[in-house]
């Protein structure tokens, strides 16, 4: 193992238990600092820890965010003290419903992201990106986005006291442009995919314009993505300090995925939860589904694909974490599948009429992957399984609202109520 130390990112911050950073291709470590690629082999880095101190008792003592896992978190002990959103903790509900409908008799639970302050998941990452950004004395958050994450960064850094810089291709839903551009910080729509928009970015970085930006998902990388062990944490500590034998999770750079997975084996090694079998399994939409064409190819390498689905916040065509995507699949015996537009928005509309949560699109591919994976006889109908909703669906309402409208438009008299109710029960329309 080799070590390499640059003297520009000698600034000993206070990260909490976290040691260094250490290259996921080739181990080679590094102090923490704001880079994400290995100086060596450019693989990229992620964070190493020595952890102490860390109990059930001194979590379940904490705030009622995900601050309470600050002793598992690249960050300053009193990192929940700073203006922050205080994201995590979020429901994880018991869909007995929608377990009937699929035809499942193991217990199914839904781990509902939507109640986040911006409505996804990807607060969790940018509290933790954001902690980081402030050990390195950086005052603008950028990124680049598919939607939830410019949301999640433009309100964060309105939280902080921060300028932000977010950068979107430019066909993203209208709910998160809108909701976005309301913080106040610049928003940079490109005409492009993800992909495009990514590679900007990366290419901003060195330039002495961005000299003091933390772009929370490529310079702070290895910090922003250890946020998202928090949603795994919580399923175990929701689940009564244990493991469930299965988890469905969307997929679109697979870093969700793979640190669900990091964060349990952690707490396996420390002994915060029985180290029991679990599968772990990958969801993607046919219309950007690299990470399921390579597992069923049987393939380690990820191919890039130009996205086309309705559920862009799962659209990048070359996914960072794809190939890691793969070895925690294919280690825990699970299984990665994509399903069709027509499926998404099915999957929508089945978890709204079954347990009353309106999901975003990336919701809809997780069920509707569930779905696929019972049918194909790949996931246990009868094993406890956690199916993950990442964000809410009023911040895609374009998706599904073909779909759905008034059951009948009438006028306002008893008579045509109860005529519309009538034809309504009979299968008619109105």
């Amino acid at each position: 193992m080799t070590s390499v130390v640059d003297p520009d990112l000698r600034l000993a911050p206070d990260f909490g238990p976290a040691s260094h950073l250490t290259c996921r291709e080739c181990s080679a470590t590094f102090e923490l600092g704001a880079a994400y690629a290995c100086a060596e082999c450019f693989g990229p880095l992620e964070v190493s820890y020595r952890f102490t101190d860390v109990s059930r008792a001194r979590i379940e003592a904490g705030p009622p965010s995900l601050w309470r896992y600050s002793c598992l978190l690249p960050v300053a002990s009193y990192a929940a003290d700073e203006p922050n959103l205080h994201p995590g903790l979020t429901r994880l509900v018991r869909a007995d419903s929608l377990a009937r409908a699929l035809g499942m008799t193991g217990t199914l639970w839904v781990k509902d992201e939507s109640a986040n302050p911006t409505h996804s998941f990807k607060d969790r990452v940018v509290a933790v990106a954001q902690s980081a950004a402030r050990r390195l004395g950086l005052t603008t958050l950028s990124c680049a986005s598919t939607g939830n994450l410019a949301h999640a960064v433009a309100a964060a850094a309105a939280r902080g006291g921060q300028r932000s810089v977010v950068v979107i291709p430019a066909d993203l839903e209208a709910g998160k442009v809108v909701a976005t551009a309301s913080y106040g910080g610049q928003l940079l729509a490109v005409e492009g995919t993800y992909d495009d928009v990514n590679r900007l970015c990366s290419e901003l970085i060195g330039d002495p314009l961005t000299d003091d930006w933390g772009f929370v998902n490529v310079n702070l990388r290895p910090y922003y993505a250890e946020g998202s062990k928090t949603l795994g944490y919580e399923i175990a500590e929701q689940l009564g300090w244990r493991l469930p034998s299965q988890v469905v999770i969307p997929v679109a750079s697979g870093a969700l995925l793979t640190k669900v997975d990091k964060g349990w084996r952690e707490l396996v090694e420390l002994g915060l939860v029985a180290d029991s079998p679990y599968r772990v399994f990958g969801a993607q939409a046919s219309g950007c589904s690299p990470v399921a064409q390579a597992f069923d190819a049987g393939a380690d390498v990820v191919r890039p694909v130009r996205p086309d689905t309705i559920a862009k916040s799962l659209a990048i065509g070359n996914p960072a974490d794809g190939p890691y995507a793969l070895d925690a699949v294919r280690r825990t015996g699970g299984a990665v599948a994509a399903v069709s537009d027509e499926e998404i928005v099915e999957g929508i509309r089945l978890l709204a009429e079954t347990e009353g949560i309106f999901a975003e699109t990336a919701g809809g591919v997780t069920v509707a992957t569930l779905r696929r994976l019972i049918a194909d006889g790949r996931l246990d109908p009868a094993a406890e399984t956690v199916v993950c909703n990442t964000g809410d669906g009023l911040k895609t309402l374009e998706a599904v609202s073909p779909a759905v409208g008034p059951t009948a438009t009438i006028r306002p008299q008893v008579a045509e109520v109860v005529a519309a109710l009538g034809r309504a029960q009979s299968g008619g329309t109105a």
